[in-house]
């Protein structure tokens, strides 16, 4: 099975590295398209990234589901198709109404991670399903890394370069999909597609009837909103912390994906083996926790790097909380959950960045009490400790006596 998990890993990769590709142009193309000035730009960015992630809640249960019906093969390949002309189409767009139907439909492809997801679960063993979860951390981790690097070369060749960049890629990782993946979904897991559990409400209210995954949803929610105050804020955070410009925000976000990807790669299955997947979920949030309260006492740029293996280590929870999560519901309900994790993504994705850059901007203001650009991290360590608080509660009802 090793060429299918390559395939899987790759699509994964494409997916991260299809956000942060396009990245450095983005703002360059907003302004050509619309011959609109920087912060008219900035706007529509915002209204772009937006529409990504509500198409991306809205679509992750819809794909799932319409993988435990017709099979994880056809719902990826078909994704990747529409993802290459959908990068096609907005590296040859001359209007912002295409720019915006473009990354709409770009959010509906994205939602395939939770195939994907399923795939890995549908292969493994129960015992296996938090390593090979952790093999797709590090897939994003990759992408994380390679992503913004080479958006950034290829924008030397133009605003564009990188759209079509994207659009060969996903079109080369289809063909590789088309000759060495099989199908996981047998007839005895197929489950009618159902319009009622294909929506991300429909697909929250069934999943309340596994009252066993419920709470590890929410730690799981929690924990997304906590961590995307990176993407969020640390570019701003590096500025007025630190003074830095563009390359080294680039050069310590890359730093971060390439510690990510080791830890969630090569790490996880040793720590599993040793401590189980519940402890393993706790220690990561414990680490979360213990790395946001150290950005304020942050002066100086390699105290960033001294404390980057505490930062990168953490991520060992999100593997061993979907494996926790998988190995609770039947084989025919792995993409359902899978879309239903990927919509829970989306929504921390959609509110994480609103609430921390508006508390980055109190804090940072002049006529803020108190100048502490690194509040929104303190605000990311109160919602892990939430989460903990939640998954302790959790585990003590469902331990047995």
């Amino acid at each position: 099975m090793r060429l299918p998990i390559y395939f899987i890993f790759l699509t994964v990769v494409l997916d991260s590295m299809g956000i942060g590709i396009i990245m450095p142009v983005m703002p360059d193309l907003i302004r050509e398209v619309g011959n609109i000035d920087l912060s008219q730009a900035a706007m529509w960015g915002g209204i772009l990234t937006t529409a990504f992630a509500v198409n991306q809640f809205l679509f992750s249960p819809t794909l799932g589901s319409l993988s435990d019906a017709y099979g994880r093969r056809p719902v990826l390949l078909a994704a990747l198709f529409v993802m290459a002309l959908d990068y096609l189409v907005m590296g040859l767009a001359h209007a912002m109404w295409l720019l915006l139907i473009g990354r709409i439909v770009g959010g509906i492809t994205a939602a395939t991670q939770s195939t994907a997801s399923a795939y890995m679960a549908d292969i493994s063993t129960d015992a296996d399903k938090a390593k090979n979860f952790g093999i797709l951390g590090a897939a994003f981790g990759v992408g994380f890394i390679f992503g913004p690097i080479l958006g950034g070369l290829l924008s030397e060749f133009g605003s564009r370069a990188p759209f079509y960049a994207a659009a060969t890629l996903a079109l080369l990782n289809m063909l590789f999909g088309y000759f060495v993946l099989p199908e996981t979904v047998t007839e005895s897991m197929r489950r009618p597609f159902d319009w009622r559990r294909s929506n991300p409400f429909g697909a929250f209210r069934h999943m309340r009837k596994q009252r066993t995954i419920l709470p590890i949803i929410l730690v799981f929610f929690l924990l997304n909103l906590a961590v995307f105050v990176y993407p969020a804020v640390w570019a701003y955070f590096g500025r007025a912390q630190f003074g830095w410009d563009a390359r080294m925000v680039g050069i310590s976000l890359a730093s971060y994906g390439f510690g990510m990807a080791i830890v969630q790669g090569f790490l996880i299955r040793p720590i599993l083996a040793k401590l189980g997947e519940t402890r393993t979920a706790l220690l990561g949030m414990s680490i979360h926790v213990l790395s946001f309260f150290i950005y304020p006492f942050m002066s100086e740029t390699w105290h960033v790097f001294a404390a980057l293996p505490i930062n990168v280590f953490s991520a060992i929870c999100v593997p061993a909380l979907q494996s926790m999560m998988s190995n609770r519901v039947t084989r025919d309900a792995q993409g359902e959950l899978q879309g239903v994790l990927g919509s829970t993504v989306a929504l921390a994705t959609i509110f994480s960045p609103l609430i921390m850059t508006q508390t980055f901007r109190i804090f940072t203001s002049d006529d803020s009490p108190v100048y502490l650009p690194a509040a929104p991290f303190l605000l990311s360590a109160l919602a892990v400790i939430l989460a903990i608080t939640v998954f302790q509660r959790w585990r003590v009802a469902h331990t047995p006596a």
